[in-house]
């Protein structure tokens, strides 16, 4: 090859092909994805609270919590209700976060359950910083927004700040508190609403 010179690979070359082999997406959930759900909301819970956060949850009041709140018969249970909605975050076709949404449950005495609100928005450690927050956030709240008839609600845990800076970029501000319960321990929760 007179008057040329092979060109070398360039690391950018790499970086593209790297990134087009990590395909992601949302979708809504399905009645197959229950124990998809349980093992995100268990592992990204440990992830955000008791690791990220260092509250010191006793390991019984875990346990309650876990068995109550993602048991997979009861994901299994609200992934079939009507009412609710639920949407995965998928990372090379497996399930890396969710949301969900539904009639308002929050304890304030403006809040009526024909409202809706942000039940659960949940990003594993390992998918963090790809989206997949904004984006569930964004489909949950057109959903809460044709599927309610007043305020939108959210509870978030009082030091969860990233979280409600979030949500106060969306027009979210502060309404009320209440305690959340995590087995018997009782978390400080900050109750926010949208007009």
């Amino acid at each position: 090859m007179i008057g040329r010179t092979r060109r070398p690979v360039a690391a950018v070359d790499q970086t593209v092909y790297a990134a087009a082999m990590t395909e992601t997406l949302i979708r809504r959930a399905r009645p197959e994805d229950a124990l998809a759900l349980t093992e995100v909301g268990r592992r990204t819970f440990v992830e955000t609270f008791v690791e990220g956060f260092a509250i010191p949850y006793p390991e019984a009041d875990l346990r309650a919590f876990f068995a109550k709140s993602f048991d997979i018969e009861t994901t299994r249970t609200r992934l079939g209700d009507p009412t609710e909605a639920w949407w995965v975050g998928e990372r090379d076709g497996q399930i890396v976060a969710f949301a969900n949404a539904g009639p308002n449950g929050l304890p304030h005495p403006e809040a009526k359950p024909s409202h809706a609100e942000l039940r659960r928005l949940y990003v594993s450690k390992a998918a963090q910083g790809l989206g997949f927050g904004t984006r569930l956030f964004d489909i949950a709240l057109d959903w809460m927004q044709t599927n309610g008839d007043g305020p939108l609600w959210i509870g978030v845990w009082s030091g969860n700040l990233k979280a409600q800076r979030l949500y106060a970029a969306y027009g979210f501000e502060k309404a009320g508190e209440y305690q959340y319960p995590v087995g018997d321990w009782l978390d400080d929760e900050f109750i926010l609403r949208r007009s």
